[in-house]
């Protein structure tokens, strides 16, 4: 009887996530755009009634009330920011409502004229690597922060690469990737864009040519990069379905290291934060990467405050060394998402931070020799943490219900408490028994799990 009942919450799990999107025998069958019929039901579609934060309020549409002239097909960083409005400083407030299709891979590096440009091409021409390096090493420069004409022209520099990869998207806008979309080296921004829909995308390397040194950023200084593979900032009702983070052939594993640290290149995958709120993030794959989510920038209580409620539901995080997320001041429900952990280079999972209100309920961890229970959560200054129903597993050892809290508290000072002050209520379809979870996500989290 057990087993009947747990084969029909992943049958109905299945369901939930492809719905009337599953695809019969016709339908590859094209309009005149190219797509399939599922493709642009696909483009049409709005967030479901009580699925997280981005349903409140008004809900989330994005561009469904795009009118024809305002369905488009790129395959080209040019056409994208076309299709975005045609002005990539202006395309964040073109509130047009604006449906597009992504095809093949667009490269944030891409000159209008469809040659790929290097970090070289971007560089002020009074910056290069070779001088920073000399002019800033420790040994030389001493702990304090660079200044001067060459750090003056490394900030010029990056203004150049914001200009390129940094791709910006304004309100009622739905992006869906068909199958095989990347979105490579670039940052999609939504700043003060309200009511965005992003879906079905690998994103991948969002390298940052030109890494700041920060030689006080803890006790041996730290390399820092400023572009994140989605950034979610000001902004409201934005729903993160179906989409793969990944640093694809270009992994920080693979990087130099430089005064005794780590050149970093990359920095978040989905961040969200500078009072963005009304976030749900589902069905995603966050694969080997090292920072994934940062709700909430600063500590400075302020703005933030009574923002940055974000919903984490169904999504994989494989390989990932920290913020998984890391939240301040939002109450941030995460629920049936799959943790697969470990490595030496592994940090925690979830990060309690100022004010931070997290309600985490029937997730799944699957731990690497090494790590605990006890690693999963980590005191970024937080007091609080509501958690129910989590399971882990460590090692070899069978799968087993686990108090995140209960681990935590036993190894570390001073105690977080139990009660984060509120109850999730925006849910869509029933919450899985956390040892289903591993299987339902595995299978449906992720680009290309969507039937285009």
């Amino acid at each position: 009887m057990r087993s009947s009942r747990l084969t029909a919450a992943v049958v109905g799990s299945l369901l939930v996530v492809s719905g009337a999107l599953v695809a019969p025998a016709t339908a590859s069958a094209h309009g005149k755009d190219g797509l399939s019929w599922v493709a642009r039901l696909l483009g049409r579609q709005v967030l479901s009634a009580d699925d997280g934060w981005a349903a409140a309020g008004p809900g989330t549409t994005g561009g469904s009330a795009a009118t024809a002239d305002q369905v488009h097909v790129v395959r080209t960083r040019a056409e994208l920011v076309q299709a975005l409005g045609g002005d990539n400083a202006t395309n964040r407030t073109n509130a047009t409502p604006k449906i597009i299709y992504v095809k093949g891979v667009v490269d944030g590096f891409e000159h209008v004229d469809g040659q790929l440009l290097d970090c070289a091409d971007l560089a002020d021409p009074e910056y290069s690597l070779d001088a920073y390096l000399a002019a800033y090493d420790p040994a030389v420069w001493g702990r304090v922060a660079p200044s001067g004409p060459l750090e003056q022209a490394r900030v010029r520099s990056v203004a150049n690469q914001t200009r390129q990869t940094q791709i910006n998207v304004g309100p009622n806008t739905t992006i869906v990737g068909l199958r095989g979309a990347t979105l490579a080296g670039l940052t999609l921004m939504v700043d003060t864009a309200n009511n965005v829909i992003v879906r079905n995308l690998t994103f991948a390397d969002a390298r940052d040519c030109f890494p700041a040194w920060s030689p006080t950023d803890g006790d041996a200084g730290n390399w820092n990069s400023q572009f994140d593979l989605m950034s979610v900032r000001r902004s409201e009702n934005v729903w993160v379905d179906h989409n793969t983070f990944t640093d694809g052939d270009n992994p920080d594993s693979g990087l130099p290291v430089y005064f005794g640290r780590p050149y970093m290149v990359h920095d978040g995958s989905l961040d969200v934060t500078h009072t963005a709120s009304r976030v749900t993030a589902s069905y995603n794959r966050f694969v080997a990467r090292d920072k994934v989510m940062l709700i909430g920038s600063s500590n400075t209580v302020g703005p933030d405050v009574g923002r940055l409620d974000v919903t984490l539901h169904h999504n994989l995080f494989e390989g990932t060394m920290q913020r998984l997320p890391r939240v301040r001041f939002g109450r941030v429900d995460i629920y049936n998402n799959a943790y697969r952990l470990g490595g030496d280079a592994f940090g925690y999972a979830i990060g309690i931070g100022v004010q931070s209100a997290v309600y985490a309920e029937n997730n799944h961890f699957t731990l690497g020799d090494g790590v605990t229970a006890a690693d999963l959560l980590y005191d970024w200054d937080g007091t609080v943490l509501t958690e129910r129903g989590n399971w882990a597993r460590e090692g070899r050892k069978p799968a087993r219900p686990v108090s995140l809290l209960a681990a935590y508290n036993a190894e570390h000072e001073p105690d977080l408490g139990g009660d984060a002050g509120w109850t999730p209520t925006l849910r869509s379809g029933p919450v899985l028994p956390a040892p289903l979870v591993p299987l339902v996500v595995q299978a449906l989290a992720g680009a290309g799990r969507l039937p285009v």
